[in-house]
């Protein structure tokens, strides 16, 4: 049978980068692409520079589609109209789109409502599964990642920038999801087995400004 070509919802973290191994393992399908949204030259949330996507694009080796917002949080018809439309006008030949959601709480149904009604498939590679078994795989396949963002309404501040592992995991008090599912933590990865290399970052400082509180760092583009 033909892969289903697949481009793969980016965000710059370790859910997406296990999304696409999964998908780099499974001959159904072929990873075409990634597609990012970002709002003034950072991935909301995770915080990652949008230079620093497309150099995890680019150590990848696949085309990234990039969606600049209006907003953080623009009115659902507008946000869903510019992913699509920057898909529809990216000139790859796409039949489905993957998302790293792991629970099921409805987001697979939102996806859907605007993926499907533009002719593509949806697909959710983590879907339903144990996030204690997903932090275990993703450590497992040699996903490198820094945890960049913590909500401080949920875990304190003092586990933004450091290094996703089982000791990490091991500290997180209980009820904080291992995979940060919930939005207790964001991260970024800097290298994977999908990388031809690694993203070259030095820490600088926390900005602790808002709730939110983010690592920052220095990077260079190669």
């Amino acid at each position: 049978m033909k892969p289903i070509n697949v481009v793969i919802s980016w965000s710059s973290g370790k859910d997406s980068t296990l999304t696409l191994l999964r998908l780099l393992d499974d001959p159904q399908y072929r990873v075409v692409g990634l597609v990012t949204t970002y709002l003034e030259d950072e991935v909301p949330f995770q915080a990652t520079p949008i230079d620093v996507v497309r150099q995890q694009a680019s150590l990848i080796g696949l085309p990234l589609i990039t969606v600049a917002l209006p907003s953080v949080f623009p009115p659902n018809d507008v946000y869903q109209s510019m992913v699509v439309n920057s898909l529809k006008t990216s000139k790859l030949e796409i039949d489905a789109v993957a998302f790293g959601d792991m629970f099921c709480n409805g987001i697979a149904d939102y996806r859907r409502s605007y993926i499907e009604p533009a002719g593509w498939q949806c697909i959710f590679p983590l879907m339903g599964e144990s996030s204690q078994d997903l932090a275990k795989e993703i450590l497992t396949r040699g996903i490198e990642t820094l945890v960049t963002t913590v909500d401080t309404e949920q875990l304190d501040s003092r586990y933004c920038g450091q290094w996703y592992s089982a000791e990490f995991i091991a500290a997180l008090p209980s009820g904080v999801d291992p995979c940060g599912e919930d939005g207790e933590f964001h991260t970024l990865v800097v290298a994977a087995p999908c990388f031809k290399g690694q993203l070259e970052i030095v820490p600088s400082y926390i900005d602790r400004t808002a709730r939110f509180h983010y690592q920052r760092y220095q990077y260079s583009i190669g």
